[in-house]
Parts: C-alpha cells; sequence; structure tokens
C-alpha cells in the first residue's frame, strides 16, 4: 500500500528546512504580466540603489556558481523596507515550453499561506468576531467531532498545539485533484483523536489551519480566498497572489518538477508535480504568488496595514519553543539566525520549496521561491550566515 504519510513528511520536513534556512531542522511590483518565452537557462540579476551596508556579490556568486547553488531554479528578491534592493530570476518555469522564470512569475507558495491565514484570523479578532481563547465549537457549532470541537482554541490552531494531525493521508493520495476547499479535507481528519491534549505540545499541523479555514468562511460570511483578498492582498498591493485551480495554464506560471513519487520516495526522474498538488490551495498552502508581491506583503504587515502592530507581535512573537533559538507564533515561525532575529515561514514539497524571512529590527526582507524539490535550501543556508544588513 502507498504510504502517503511519507509524502506528508517530506512536506513537513521540507517546510521546517525552508523555515529554519537549514538542511537539517530541528523540528518535525507589478501584476503578473503574460512573459516572453525565452532559453529555460536564462537567469537575470538586477540591483536597485542598494545602500552601501548590503553587497549582493556573495549571493550572486552563489546562484552563478555551478558547483553552489548554480542550478537553482526560481526567484530570489532582497528588499529593505518597501525598496527592492536586488533580484535573481533562473531555470524554467515550464520546461515543455521553454518558458523561463521570470521576477513576475507565480510560484506555489506551499505552506507560507498559513501566514495570511494567521493575518486573516487576527483581523477577525480586532474586529470582535473572534478570541484567540475561544474553541472551534463557539465559531462551527456543527463541528463533526464534538470533543474536538469543544476542546481546542483558536490560538492553539494557529500555533500548531491543538493536536489535530495531517491533510496528506492515504484517501488524499488516492485523487489529489478532488480537494479544492477546507471542507473537503474535513473528511480525512475529523473523526481522529487529538494527538496530545490541547495545548502541551508542538505537531505542526495543516489539519489546524483547514478548521481555520473553515473559520474565517463562517464567521466573515465570505469564502476564504475572497476574504484573503479583502484583507490581506488587496491592501498590501499583492495583484498577482490567489489560488488558482489545477487546470489553470499560465505563462506566468511556475509549474514544480520534482524526483519524488506520491510516497515521497526518490524516482530518479525529473517530473512535473502536477499529479501530486491539490486541485487548489486551502488556508494551510497552496496560494500561489511572486517575490514582489511577498515583498509588498512584509512591507505591509511591518507598517500596520493590514492589522495593528499589537496584533502583529502577536503574529510574529514566538511562543512555543522549537528549538535554541527557534520558536513559532501565530502562523509565524520566529528564530535568531546569526545574531539577528527572522520571522516569516517556509513553504515544502515535491517540487516546490520557499521562504520568506523578515527581518524586523532592520527592515530586510528575504524572498525566495523555487520550483524544484530542494533548490532553495542552498540559499537559506547561505542567508542563515550572511543575513543581509
Amino acid at each position: 500500500m502507498r504510504s502517503v504519510r511519507r509524502f506528508a513528511m517530506v512536506v513537513v520536513a521540507l517546510t521546517a528546512a525552508c523555515s529554519t534556512g537549514a538542511t537539517t531542522p530541528e523540528i518535525s511590483t507589478s501584476p503578473a504580466s503574460t512573459s516572453t518565452t525565452r532559453p529555460a537557462t536564462t537567469s537575470t540579476s538586477t540591483t536597485t540603489s542598494a545602500p552601501a551596508a548590503f553587497d549582493p556579490g556573495p549571493l550572486q556568486s552563489l546562484l552563478d556558481d555551478p558547483a553552489g547553488a548554480g542550478a537553482f531554479s526560481g526567484v530570489v528578491l532582497i528588499g529593505r523596507g518597501e525598496e527592492i534592493l536586488w533580484t535573481f530570476a533562473g531555470g524554467a518555469a515550464d520546461r515543455e515550453r521553454g518558458i523561463a522564470n521570470q521576477l513576475d512569475t507565480r510560484f506555489n507558495l506551499m505552506s507560507m499561506t498559513k501566514m495570511f491565514t494567521a493575518v486573516a484570523v487576527l483581523s477577525l479578532v480586532e474586529d470582535g468576531l473572534l478570541s484567540l481563547d475561544g474553541t472551534i465549537g463557539e465559531y462551527l457549532p456543527d463541528y463533526p467531532n464534538a470533543a474536538v470541537a469543544s476542546a481546542v482554541t483558536i490560538e492553539q490552531l494557529l500555533s500548531h498545539t491543538g493536536g489535530l494531525g495531517d491533510t496528506f493521508t492515504e484517501e488524499f493520495g488516492e485523487d489529489p485533484h478532488a480537494y479544492r476547499s477546507d471542507s473537503d479535507y474535513l473528511p480525512l481528519f475529523v473523526d481522529d483523536p487529538l494527538l496530545f491534549p490541547p495545548g502541551e505540545e508542538f505537531r505542526y499541523s495543516n489539519a489546524g489551519f483547514a478548521v481555520l479555514g473553515l473559520i474565517v468562511a463562517e464567521v466573515s460570511g465570505r469564502d476564504v480566498h475572497q476574504y484573503l483578498d479583502d484583507v490581506v492582498y488587496g491592501p498590501a498591493g499583492m495583484a498577482s497572489s490567489g489560488a488558482p485551480f489545477i487546470e489553470e495554464v499560465a505563462d506566468d506560471l511556475a509549474i514544480g518538477y520534482t524526483t519524488r513519487d506520491i510516497d515521497g520516495d526518490e524516482t530518479g526522474v525529473l517530473s512535473p508535480n502536477t499529479a501530486l498538488m491539490p486541485g487548489r490551495g486551502f488556508a494551510a498552502g497552496g496560494t500561489y504568488s511572486t517575490a514582489g508581491d511577498l515583498h509588498r506583503f512584509a512591507a505591509a504587515l511591518l507598517d500596520g496595514r493590514l492589522v495593528d502592530p499589537s496584533s502583529v507581535d502577536l503574529l510574529i512573537t514566538g511562543r512555543v519553543r522549537l528549538g535554541e533559538h527557534a520558536s513559532y507564533g501565530l502562523g509565524f515561525f520566529d528564530r535568531i539566525q546569526w545574531g539577528e532575529r527572522v520571522v516569516g515561514h517556509g513553504g515544502g514539497a515535491p517540487g516546490g520549496c520557499t521562504s520568506l524571512s523578515i527581518y524586523p529590527d532592520t527592515g530586510y526582507t528575504a524572498v525566495v521561491l523555487s520550483n524544484s524539490d530542494s533548490d532553495c535550501l542552498a540559499v537559506l543556508d547561505f542567508l542563515a550566515t550572511n543575513p543581509p544588513r
């Protein structure tokens, strides 16, 4: 029998790695436009009025060096405040059609979507429609598992301490494209008992964020994607962000390429990951976005344009210790790397490796988006010991 749980472990491991910038994790500008076709091996980089304190040379050398990260397929952006300091684009967005990755290419963010969902939840808290101490059952009175509904709070869902499990089960693997909304995932986990008493442990949980998506929709009266448009993407100017259906084909949409199968096992053959992906993204993952949009998100978040500064502090301040220098807040990782505080989130699955790193003390932002299994890890390892400054 195929073990999709191994696939889920690959997803969680890559997500943690992309979030910490370590290959061994401590824990388990403008709207996109149609790109022109050019050789898939083309790479481009730009520097725009970077201050003397920031030198892109070492990172450029890493990406240009075939022995380093020269095979990198994706986009890297370094910014400070609202200013973009340096960008790099390389590799293929669509190998079959010979379309190269460009700065406006949309990538599957995988679990980075959790940041957006968390911001949406805090906006509802500010509006008095949700309470972090409220339980699932208070907002979803018909939730099928009464024991879970009465025990798990919104805060625990946001911090992965509620005891819920995963969405990538054996049943998911039978027809991934059938999953197109948060409610589609509910039968995969809703009857399962909690893995531990709520609040006592940390267990990364896609299921918990699927439940948050249901709560956001119920309380706001809007589809979760529409609510994210209204309170996150729109206010931040993220015109190229959203959750396309798996059938969409566009020149600015990166196809993921992987050598893994549905079990997470290595095949030795590089193939599109389309067959492994859900039919559409949901509250736990699968949003598509560009490097520029993510840079705008970081600036809008820190400027208090999405939620109040006090809510930003709640989101990005670690409350669950994951290691000596890493913790988890509410939908955001919070860690110390080379003396710098870094907050944000990563995403990973076969055919995708992504990360947003926000340096709140210095105002820098680093975006790394790749449509390959683990291309981003070499870049994140570099940034872990060479933060922009």
